[in-house]
């Protein structure tokens, strides 16, 4: 598999542990993504120049996002009028 493949998919993973509030610290983060702490780090970098809010919550010891956000990427076909009815 690519790796610009792989790095949205371990995007994708960390957008839902952030939304289930279930991330953890930064070092059992990467331990459930399987990764190491710097590339976690460089991840999130990614994920803030794509206008990510990512910020750590010390109250809950997890990842949030400071505001609502959605993340979505890949291509969706156009359904041909046929298939509305």
């Amino acid at each position: 598999m690519n790796s610009m493949l792989k790095q949205i998919q371990l995007i994708e993973r960390i957008d839902q542990l952030i939304r289930l509030q279930a991330t953890g610290s930064p070092v059992e983060l990467a331990a459930k993504l399987g990764i190491s702490k710097t590339k976690l780090y460089r991840m999130l970098c990614i994920m803030k120049e794509l206008d990510a809010p990512v910020e750590f919550d010390t109250l809950t010891q997890s990842f949030v996002y400071s505001e609502p956000v959605g993340f979505t990427f890949g291509f969706y076909k156009k359904r041909s009028k046929n298939e509305y009815h």
